[in-house]
């Protein structure tokens, strides 16, 4: 189990952030991975977070079970199942400090997406799209989710586009992640990283993140919070410019 505070330090407001994520703050949990890769590897932060994350899915899965589009989850799976397979390439092949610049761009783009969307709101054009659409952008946010569990603006991208009501986007965001998380368990397996240490620091952590989980869930149906939002992306950018600056010097 890791021992050092500054990992706690980084450690215990991402899982937080990855709480309100899974409650239903769809996006806030992309910082929580470049945050954790200052304090150790970029592909054992990943795999820490991964059983937190998994337990945290099954209480938003739970709480919004009655409202998903099912459609979208079965056009969207098949590509995230590549994607997958296609991060965990890059990331056995690839040095920690690669892995590094990886998370950093994809922290950068991901909170430059979300802030453009912000300004600039999507159409509503994905009904002209043909739905094997889905698992293209399905592909892309597999891969991003491997590497950097920030597979949240692919999924975005073909989504909300379609206005779905708000608990309906809820849940299908809760079970569409839930299962590419669980499709991320082998690959993490086969890069070695679910070690005892590793295990026991996500099971340390395991309280606070389902703790988090239910404040999400309860806070999401009562304050509105888009300037929050928008603090936590330019947030995202600092800290992926941080960690390509780090990993290119």
């Amino acid at each position: 189990m890791i021992s050092d505070w500054h990992f706690y330090a980084l450690a215990i407001p991402a899982v937080i952030l990855l709480g309100l994520s899974k409650g239903g703050f769809a996006g806030m949990g992309a910082l929580s991975l470049p945050m954790l890769a200052f304090a150790v590897d970029p592909v054992r932060a990943a795999a820490i977070l991964l059983p937190i994350l998994i337990a945290q899915d099954a209480v938003g899965v739970w709480a919004f079970r009655r409202s998903v589009d099912w459609r979208l989850i079965g056009w969207m799976l098949p590509g995230s199942l590549l994607g997958i397979w296609l991060g965990y390439a890059f990331a056995a092949s690839v040095s920690p400090v690669g892995v590094m610049a990886a998370v950093g761009l994809v922290s950068i783009l991901f909170g430059a997406h979300r802030l453009w969307v912000a300004r600039h709101p999507a159409p509503r054009v994905a009904g002209r799209w043909p739905e094997w659409m889905g698992s293209v952008f399905g592909l892309v946010s597999g891969f991003t989710s491997q590497i950097a569990h920030a597979g949240a603006p692919p999924f975005q991208l073909w989504v909300l586009p379609r206005n779905l009501p708000r608990d309906v986007l809820v849940g299908t965001t809760a079970l569409y992640f839930a299962a590419t998380n669980w499709l991320k368990v082998p690959a993490y397996f086969a890069l070695g990283q679910f070690t005892r240490a590793n295990l026991l620091t996500a099971a340390a952590l395991l309280p606070l993140a389902l703790g988090s989980t239910l404040a999400g869930v309860w806070l999401v149906r009562r304050v509105a919070p888009e300037r929050f939002y928008t603090a936590i992306y330019w947030l995202m950018i600092a800290v992926g410019v941080a960690l390509l600056w780090e990993a290119v010097a």
